[in-house]
């Protein structure tokens, strides 16, 4: 018989573990992708009995732990937005307004009782013999110990590791007297009036922070190592405007813009490929009219990689391109030799002033939310793995997993892994079968595997620096992961759950 979980639980002593109650499906996460997931779980099976369990003591995921001025979307947000729920602001919306959204939903889902925060997952375990998961969890609140079971696990946790952002150590850092911060761990009574602050990365933290201090601070460095790609939409879409001034339907906006946004990306994939100096050329010139006159564009804004190599920044309006010709900001690009007491010296000799550095360096990758996994008392080597479709985990049975797109927004992918999901659980359900395990087929059995991201495709720093703890890919379906969302929206929906590549038990 199944239970809830209840929703607190007594406090009992640090080294005791207890029971916290069964639930046919457990969701690790409460960001979009959880929150997606649940959406579509209660949708299809309303049934069945689940509980989200989140690290953090709020919702949101990235957009509640990344508070630093001036986060928000770099993806519209007609796509980024649920398929289900129609977007009704701005296409490009800062952290808050992406938090009150999820808060919506979570409302109308009524998924709020079913959320628990500050429950870290420490390790999971499959028993075969049980058919089910055993989760064990510590209250970040409390120290206290908690056991779920499960007879489904589904990874929603994102890839960001929120507790250790990347932070590249220079030389002499020790001896710099002013303030050093990484936007992940920003604080909140940071003061920048009047202050000189140099801004590592050229990625899309920076080039949202930048824009959002450059008022504020007495001016603002941009150091980079090496140019990023940037494109600069509207905020708002002229299209939504006339769409909402007509009194149409907000599903109908949503469905519109939403296509129009896909069919962009579809675009923006194509040429990369297939036409990558004609997609150069077209960012490099759409930014030139926003640029300062006389800027170094072959220096500054042209990078070493084919476009969409690594994510395009988006600036809207053209914010960090208006905060440059103002002369609020400015960009250096060049190597760090060293910190010094009042600034940075980079490789030519300059040292650039500065009482605050922010490290807009990226963050590092986690696999699974770095919870010690078990199969049949086996540890789990995810290194050793291969990944099926990018949803479930060689030898791994009842555990999927949402990962969104890298170059379309990551949403997309969310709604169209649940459909997938939803399916899967159909499937068990009308076969009579209480586990599901990808395995190798014989003629899979040398199957060439490859790395979890192949450089040529995606070689941004925070995937290249994980490439050696992540699964891998094979040279055939259904092995393979990171396609396009015009690929995966014709082929998810079609999969074949017999194909013999799932064993059912």
């Amino acid at each position: 018989m199944t239970t809830t979980a209840p929703t607190t639980v007594p406090a009992q002593g640090a080294e005791e573990i207890q029971d916290a109650g069964h639930v046919d499906v457990l969701i690790v996460g409460a960001g979009v992708s959880g929150i997606g997931a649940a959406h579509h779980l209660r949708d299809q099976f309303p049934d069945r009995t689940l509980v989200i369990l989140d690290a953090q003591d709020n919702r949101g995921g990235t957009w509640w732990t990344h508070r630093y001025p001036g986060v928000r979307s770099d993806s519209d947000l007609f796509t980024y937005g649920y398929r289900f729920k129609p977007w009704r602001g701005p296409s490009i919306a800062a952290g808050g307004e992406i938090l009150a959204y999820l808060d919506e939903v979570i409302d109308e889902d009524d998924l709020g009782h079913h959320i628990r925060y500050r429950h870290r997952v420490t390790a999971a375990s499959w028993s075969t013999e049980d058919r089910r998961w055993t989760v064990e969890v510590t209250r970040g609140d409390t120290g206290q110990r908690l056991r779920f079971t499960t007879g489904f696990l589904w990874m929603c946790q994102g890839y960001y590791n929120h507790a250790k952002p990347y932070r590249p150590q220079w030389e002499d850092m020790d001896r710099f007297q002013g303030v050093v911060v990484h936007p992940q761990r920003w604080p909140e009574d940071l003061d920048l009036a009047g202050k000189r602050v140099v801004v590592i990365g050229s990625g899309a933290t920076a080039a949202t922070l930048i824009p959002a201090i450059a008022g504020k601070a007495e001016h603002v460095t941009m150091l980079q190592r090496s140019p990023s790609y940037y494109f600069a939409p509207p905020t708002t879409n002229e299209l939504a405007v006339t769409l909402r001034g007509l009194d149409t339907p907000e599903e109908w906006t949503h469905e519109i813009l939403r296509r129009q946004y896909i069919a962009q990306y579809d675009w923006l994939a194509r040429t990369s490929l297939d036409t990558p100096d004609e997609l150069h050329a077209f960012l490099i010139e759409s930014m030139r009219p926003l640029l300062p006159e006389g800027i170094d564009i072959d220096k500054h804004f042209t990078p070493r990689y084919r476009p969409w190599q690594q994510r395009i920044a988006i600036i809207p309006d053209g914010d960090l391109f208006a905060a440059l010709r103002e002369g609020k900001a400015s960009i250096v690009t060049d190597t760090i030799e060293a910190f010094t007491e009042h600034g940075i010296k980079v490789s030519s000799g300059e040292e650039i002033p500065a009482d605050i550095v922010v490290t807009a360096t990226g963050f590092n990758l986690s696999v699974f939310g770095d919870i010690a996994f078990t199969v049949d008392g086996e540890p789990v080597d995810f290194t050793g793995r291969v990944t099926w479709r990018g949803i479930m985990i060689s030898g791994l049975p009842n555990m999927v997993y949402t990962f969104g797109y890298f170059r379309y927004s990551w949403t997309l992918r969310v709604d169209l892994v649940s459909d997938l999901v939803g399916r899967l659980l159909a499937q068990l359900q009308d076969k009579g079968a209480t586990m599901v395990v990808p395995a190798l087929r014989p003629e899979d059995a040398d199957m060439k595997l490859r790395p979890w991201s192949d450089p040529e495709n995606f070689n941004a720093g925070y995937v290249m620096r994980s490439q050696h703890i992540l699964y891998k890919q094979g040279d055939r379906e259904p092995w393979t992961h990171m396609h396009e969302h015009e690929q995966e929206r014709e082929i998810l929906p079609k999969v074949d759950l017999d194909d013999g590549t799932l064993v059912y038990r």
